[in-house]
């Protein structure tokens, strides 16, 4: 189950941290299809936060298509954002990079300002289009 963070002083809105960190979920793999999450009071009783602010991430949620409330059950997860086993592989290789970069004596903003302007350059428009060509290419010869 799902275990919300609220950073309080990130200048974030508490439902989109909510939003985004459901998102991320979907995206590890760590909630999957028909999985519950957790209820308002639940999140409530964890993070101390107005129970609208918890319903309005949900509603947003479900107007992505993320997941769907089921009267009197909860709310369920209705698909996953994730790709799947190469999702682990690619974890891996990114924890050993992690740990390099921390042992270099990089600090966590650090890490992240650096992953941050290399994602954004390599999804930037005709780098984009060159890892579709490679994914397409790894596609073809598994």
């Amino acid at each position: 189950m799902i275990e919300y963070r609220i950073e309080r002083r990130s200048g974030v809105p508490t439902y989109q941290q909510i939003v985004r960190q459901t998102e991320q979920a979907l995206r590890l793999g760590l909630l999957r299809p028909g999985d519950k999450l957790p209820t308002a009071r639940e999140v409530v009783e964890a993070t101390a936060v107005n129970p609208n602010t918890v319903l309005k991430a949900y509603r947003e949620l479900e107007r992505s298509g993320l997941v769907e409330p089921r009267p009197g059950l909860g709310t369920f997860v209705l698909r996953t954002l994730g790709m799947g086993e190469t999702d682990s592989e690619l974890r891996a290789e990114l924890v050993r990079w992690t740990a390099r970069a921390r042992q270099a004596g990089l600090e966590q903003e650090d890490v992240i300002a650096l992953v941050t302007s290399v994602v954004e350059r390599e999804f930037a428009d005709g780098a984009a289009e060159s890892g579709a060509d490679a994914r397409a290419q790894k596609a073809r010869t598994t």
